[in-house]
């Protein structure tokens, strides 16, 4: 159902031609930052980006992908890769391009998100998608390293987009799609396993995530790819690294292990595992049993409402990379956007946790990318950080999930209709 708690509807007098012209002006000030980044060479574009771009160019283009055992990646992304052989660019310039044009769509759907959540608002739409765009892990992510995960989260942040729309196939088309290209999809699944249990979700709809997955193996599997190593890519990839912590500020960072880490490793995904079935489970018995200052279940389902979503989402994006072990700098990617869209959802309570966030994710970022400043950076720090981070989110999920009842609103009901005693949320 819609979210009830949103704020009454103001009349803003602002032209036509504000708005565009703003949001125009982002969008060039925003690639002009990641312009004066493409030529930096990180490592990892060295290592694997470049020689996997030429191994493609060099030995038939798509038909390459007959054999993709050269990358680690799942093949939609070497699709990707594929397509770019055939445009006059350079190597670096074009896979660049590729995950810049997914931080212009991680924009929109964060616009599209935030007015939806604060309608009566359209500023606090165009400022939340400039907040994404310019958050310095977004821009290092695609402008320097040339690293792909704006295209995952890309779909994730639709798939959110399109729960708060009452759209459960292009939710779970969405994180198959997301999935296919990053095993880190999976961090959000928590959130669409509780649109399930409460109803948003049907049961049915589930079909698309797997649909969709083995749709975009087809292409590799008809030139000739090894099926089985298809459907077993990130199995091998789990088995890449063996740390506990690799520069992600996770728990993991306060423990040190000597010797061989397996066993903790394995107990470490047990544990995380375990904790995040039981906070979901705690979500929706909360949701459906109508404790203490938490709405009963309604005829429609149980009262899931859109700020409810945000929150659960961020919350999920932080929790999972945060309990789990051999997570990179890169794994909390998608907390970095989702806490942007909390603060903007409920500024006055949520203001500081993108600045929490980007503290403690850019801090590892730094950690891993600049050598120099290495020795002046600390990981129990950044990861003391991220843990505020997540403390501030779950005390909000928390305080949200405990609101006093509400009056459930009709899907399509106008703003103006609900209920006039509703608070305001700002």
């Amino acid at each position: 159902m819609p979210d009830t708690s949103v704020e009454a509807p103001r009349q803003h007098p602002t032209s036509p031609t504000v708005m565009p012209l703003a949001a125009s002006v982002t969008i060039v000030v925003a690639l002009s930052v990641r312009i004066l980044l493409l030529p930096g060479e990180s490592g990892d574009y060295l290592t694997f980006l470049e020689p996997w771009y030429w191994h493609i160019s060099a030995f038939g283009k798509f038909h390459a992908l007959a054999d993709p055992s050269f990358s680690d990646y799942n093949v939609p992304y070497l699709y990707l890769l594929a397509a770019l052989t055939y445009l006059p660019l350079p190597a670096l310039v074009g896979i660049k391009c590729v995950s810049i044009l997914f931080d212009l769509a991680l924009a929109y759907y964060t616009f599209r998100i935030v007015s939806l959540l604060r309608p009566a608002r359209p500023w606090a739409a165009l400022g939340a998608s400039a907040g994404v765009l310019f958050l310095p892990t977004i821009v290092t992510n695609s402008g320097w390293w040339g690293q792909c995960d704006a295209i995952y989260a890309a779909f994730l942040v639709g798939g959110l987009y399109h729960a708060l729309r009452h759209r459960p196939w292009w939710v779970c088309t969405f994180f198959g799609i997301a999935l296919a290209f990053k095993f880190q999809a999976v961090f959000l699944f928590p959130l669409l396993l509780v649109l399930v249990l409460t109803g948003r979700v049907p049961w049915r709809s589930l079909f698309a995530v797997p649909a969709v997955y083995l749709a975009l193996d087809i292409p590799a599997l008809a030139l000739g790819a090894d099926p089985v190593r298809l459907l077993t890519i990130y199995a091998q990839q789990a088995d890449t690294y063996h740390g506990l912590a690799l520069f992600g500020p996770s728990i993991y960072q306060f423990v040190s292990v000597p010797g061989d880490t397996d066993a903790v490793r394995s107990a470490g995904v047990l544990v995380a595992g375990t904790l995040v079935s039981l906070l979901v489970g705690l979500v929706v018995w909360s949701l459906r049993r109508g404790r203490r200052g938490a709405p009963a279940a309604a005829p429609g389902g149980p009262a899931l409402t859109d700020t409810r979503i945000v929150l659960l989402a961020t919350s999920c994006a932080i929790v999972v990379p945060f309990l789990l072990p051999s997570m990179h700098e890169r794994y909390f990617y998608v907390a970095d956007v989702l806490s942007v869209v909390a603060a903007f959802r409920l500024p006055r309570q949520l203001w500081y946790l993108p600045v929490l966030v980007q503290l403690a994710s850019f801090g590892s970022y730094l950690k891993c990318v600049s050598p120099g400043l290495s020795p002046y950076l600390s990981m129990p720090a950044h990861s003391a950080l991220m843990l505020l981070a997540l403390i501030v989110v779950l005390r909000a999920t928390s305080q949200e999930l405990r609101r006093g009842p509400q009056v459930p609103a009709v899907p399509g009901q106008s703003i103006s209709a609900r209920h006039p005693t509703e608070p305001a949320r700002t």
